[in-house]
């Protein structure tokens, strides 16, 4: 056989593939010059709209719940680069629905601060360089490429590129020189692979620099921003100094890994309350163990894992108790099931696990990612007992709870401990004046362990407090006060 053919057609793959990359210089540089990304240094936009907290919706079908940005302001230093966002949050959701630490009171000041370097995470740095300026300049600093593309009826030129997660980042550039809208993915430990686009629109010109009016981020069919840009000032003097932890966390990001390590505790005999940013608990069955809330991302679920083969020597996990499909609270399940754990939830998240989790892993592939199992499920509706004869373990669903249509409460009424997630946070000091009015939530729980007749005496939140003190149901009946007798 020739060899002929096979050059030549590696030859045409070669000068195609240049081609692309000339076309797409051509057409990075006649956006940036549209648009003025080529003489601009900073940037600084501001407006209103709303924020939506992702992972944090009622139910499965739910968009995620919204808040109210009174005030937003964005400054960006493309030189350094760099980025600083401000903003007044209030609640949108009212009554409150859904997770997303409600109810906001009153106005919420938060902020998030991001200097890009070496190791700062790449979902983080997409605050920049989804910008359509912000785009641009990275296509123009990348080996990008572009093809023609129609949807609806409308003409683009479709650049991409390759994000430093290995994930392609598309810009779509319409007939007029502007961008669109960006598109990419990014690595979450509920949804897999998750499409993250922001939309553009309405664009006016400042000074040469064009920016759009209106912008709409997207990450899991859902707004996680939805912004009416009223003033834009090009090459602004900002001033933006790293400031470690921001006050709110980045719109892309996803949950934040707990401190490593897995910290435990015996609350009783054969019950064990592991700590580390959240809390879970290992009950030692007579063949088994049980773990009540795996939480979190991977980490922590292999933490929890370790810890609790660790206390509970050469028996298998064999449950895993979840308190609802909220991402801090789901988010390391997947490493349960491929450890061989049954989950066991409410009945309303089966079918919304089952089709979330056949999603592709591919960015941050995990365990069940890289060895797959199908998932094991016993699911309940009002009430649940796993008890071996010697430990009893109650699992009750909250009726009415505003925060989530399927969370469960776990209660040891040999011990009487409760197991709760988001009904009741306990603040950071116990002693705090009692906020008024009480959170809906916290006057639901109250009213479920009436319902419920549970003699009550500690209190485990998943959510522990940073002090690591015992919280008792006191505590509870302090925080709803009078509210909670009516």
């Amino acid at each position: 056989m020739s060899s002929r053919p096979i050059i030549a057609g590696v030859v045409f793959t070669l000068f195609a593939s240049l081609a692309s990359a000339q076309d797409a210089k051509t057409v990075i540089a006649g956006a940036s010059k549209a648009m003025g990304a080529d003489t601009l240094n900073t940037l600084e936009f501001s407006g209103s709209g709303a924020d939506f907290a992702v992972g944090q919706a009622f139910s499965g079908s739910s968009p995620w719940p919204k808040f109210i940005d009174k005030t937003y302001t964005r400054q960006v230093d493309f030189r350094v680069p760099s980025s600083k966002m401000d903003r007044i949050r209030m609640q949108g959701e009212n009554p409150p629905r859904g997770g997303g630490q409600q109810p906001v009171r009153g106005e919420q000041p938060q902020n998030q601060t991001i200097v890009v370097n070496a190791n700062t995470p790449w979902v983080q740095q997409l605050e920049i360089w989804m910008l359509p300026q912000g785009f641009l300049r990275a296509a123009a600093a990348a080996n990008a490429t572009v093809k023609a593309q129609t949807i609806g009826g409308r003409k683009y030129n479709v650049v991409s590129f390759t994000g430093q997660n290995k994930a392609a980042v598309n810009g779509y550039i319409n007939d007029q020189n502007m961008v669109d809208r960006v598109e990419t993915w990014i690595d979450n430990p509920v949804l897999g692979d998750l499409k993250f686009e922001a939309a553009y629109s309405d664009y006016k010109d400042f000074g040469g620099v064009k920016f759009p009016m209106h912008i709409v981020q997207r990450q899991g069919d859902y707004p996680i921003l939805d912004l009416a840009v009223s003033d834009v000032k090009p090459n602004a003097p900002v001033t933006i100094q790293a400031q470690g932890r921001a006050g709110g966390p980045p719109a892309a990001a996803a949950p934040t890994s707990p401190t490593p390590g897995a910290p435990s505790e015996k609350l009783a005999d054969g019950v064990y309350l592991i700590l580390g940013g959240y809390a879970s608990l290992a009950v030692d069955f007579k063949d088994y163990i049980v773990v009540i809330e795996g939480a979190t991302n991977d980490d922590r679920a292999n933490a929890v894992i370790a810890e609790s083969k660790r206390l509970i020597p050469n028996k298998p996990i064999r449950y895993v108790v979840n308190t609802h499909q909220h991402f801090d609270h789901s988010g390391g399940l997947r490493d349960f099931v491929a450890e061989g754990a049954t989950v066991i939830t409410h009945e309303a998240h089966k079918a919304y696990y089952e089709k979330i989790w056949s999603a592709p892993h591919t960015l941050n592939p995990d365990r069940l990612a890289m060895s797959p199992r199908k998932p094991a499920f016993e699911t309940m509706t009002e009430k649940k007992v796993l008890t071996d004869g010697n430990h009893v373990i109650e699992l009750h669903h909250l009726q009415g709870s505003g925060h989530n249509e399927g969370l469960l409460v776990a209660y040891l009424p040999k011990e009487k401990i409760l197991v709760e997630a988001d009904a009741f946070n306990p603040p950071a000091d116990q002693n705090a004046p009692v906020l008024t009015p009480a959170s809906p939530y916290n006057l639901n729980l109250v009213s479920n362990i009436k319902r419920l007749r549970l003699d009550v005496q500690t209190i485990i939140p998943i959510h522990y407090p940073a002090n690591n003190r015992k919280v008792s149901i006191a505590e509870l009946n302090r925080a709803v006060g009078d509210q909670g007798t009516k």
